[in-house]
């Protein structure tokens, strides 16, 4: 994780830097930023290769091409490393950590791509995909031929949320479940319950760290950006450790479910409010 992330410019429409920032984590596995400039979501995307298939995880926050080239990208991505190994034929599998439009929205520009399958973002999607049969217990597995991906639910910021654990990196790609951010609980047992399973999960794996898809916090403990800032100038790093997971269940055991904002120095619980009954 020796990369400095682009964080946005002073002004936007003159920020000189790609739409897109690609940093290759190692030979097989790429880690990917849309431009704070282009939408201020700058959600992170996961570009996984293994022998027989790639694996995307999210879209990203524009829809639009012209805005957003992933598709361009992720072809240019894909047709370099098969090239260089000999690949003809190669799968390409979309899937996603959330429903949230910050990470979908891209999807449509790989609707025609041959040889693509994008799993719809929806719970009764996800179960059936994955076959889950008694979510939010169990687990997956993708198989991108001699690389394999456990699949873990994650329900509690978004009711389809999935985590993905890589065996060869030990990355565990958190969605926006755990970051350096705004944690949105929507649905507080889910989400304590998700963060116990994790905590459990990471108890018999080796993690190396933590990704999750946004960075909101400063460089100041405790302290995170404005909604909405476009420039983010003193950022920390995106990764998290297991032990900030361990953080965290601890302060679910805090809060106690409590609607509010819980500020901790690598994130901040926001627990909004349940819906009002009709």
């Amino acid at each position: 994780m020796d990369v400095t992330w682009h964080t946005g410019w002073t002004s936007p429409k003159h920020d000189p830097a790609p739409e897109i920032q690609i940093h290759w984590y190692d030979d097989r596995t790429v880690i990917m930023r849309q431009n704070r400039s282009v939408n201020y979501e700058a959600p992170f995307l996961f570009l996984f290769f293994g022998d027989e298939a790639a694996l995307l995880i999210d879209t990203g926050a524009t829809a639009e091409p012209e805005f957003f080239p992933l598709r361009a990208t992720v072809d240019e991505l894909i047709a370099s490393w098969t090239s260089n190994r000999g690949l003809t034929a190669y799968r390409l599998i979309v899937a996603h950590t959330h429903a949230h439009g910050d990470h979908i929205a891209a999807d449509r520009q790989f609707a025609d791509r041959p040889a693509t399958t994008v799993v719809g973002p929806k719970l009764p999607e996800v179960r059936d995909y994955y076959g889950f049969d008694a979510w939010p217990e169990g687990l997956a597995t993708i198989d991108l031929g001699g690389r394999i991906l456990d699949v873990i639910p994650g329900p509690g910021h978004q009711d389809a949320a999935t985590v993905f654990y890589d065996r060869d990196t030990a990355l565990l790609l958190t969605g926006d479940t755990v970051y350096p951010g705004r944690l949105y609980v929507r649905d507080w047992p889910a989400f304590a319950a998700t963060i116990d399973r994790l905590v459990d999960f990471c108890a018999t794996r080796p993690v190396s760290h933590i990704l999750g898809c946004h960075i909101e916090m400063s460089g100041t403990p405790g302290q995170d950006y404005m909604l909405g800032q476009m420039y983010q100038p003193d950022e920390p790093p995106l990764q998290l450790e297991p032990a900030d997971l361990t953080v965290l269940r601890e302060a679910t055991a805090t809060i106690g479910g409590r609607p509010g904002r819980h500020a901790y120095p690598k994130f901040i619980v926001v627990v909004l409010e349940p819906p009002a009954e009709a």
